[in-house]
């Protein structure tokens, strides 16, 4: 069990679920796992921060972000949807799963974003940018 898991929920939620050939990930934000603070350094190092503790989940569970299927981003602020995409694509080779971006008011901990994900364990996905 790793870190990850030890660490006491403060809200009712799994971070993760495994259902069928699915695993899905509650949603992250970017607090450092080994303080358990909000990363507050910058937008791009808080975004850094969502997408690591998404990794460490998806590892957890033999899974990469190549298996991700489904995307959904919380950003309190849609003037940092560009600095997100630049964060969030340098996580990625290949193909992109599918995903939504919503703008919102708040977010847990005074985050500035947040990232849930769907993964699949089927190993013939198809993607398609028709």
């Amino acid at each position: 069990m790793s870190r990850i898991n030890k660490l006491k929920a403060v809200s009712p939620f799994s971070k993760t679920v495994s259902a069928n050939q699915f695993l899905f990930v509650s949603g992250q934000i970017g607090t450092d796992q080994r303080t358990g603070k909000l990363v507050t350094d910058n937008f791009e190092a808080e975004t850094h921060h969502v997408m690591k503790n998404i990794e460490a989940l998806l590892k957890e569970n033999d899974l990469h972000f190549s298996d991700l299927v489904s995307v959904t981003i919380y950003l309190k602020d849609m003037n940092n949807y560009q600095s997100a995409n630049e964060v969030y694509t340098s996580y990625f080779t290949g193909n992109y799963p599918a995903r939504v971006c919503i703008a919102v008011s708040e977010l847990p901990a005074n985050a500035n974003i947040e990232i849930a994900a769907i993964a699949s364990n089927n190993k013939h996905q198809t993607n398609s940018n028709k």
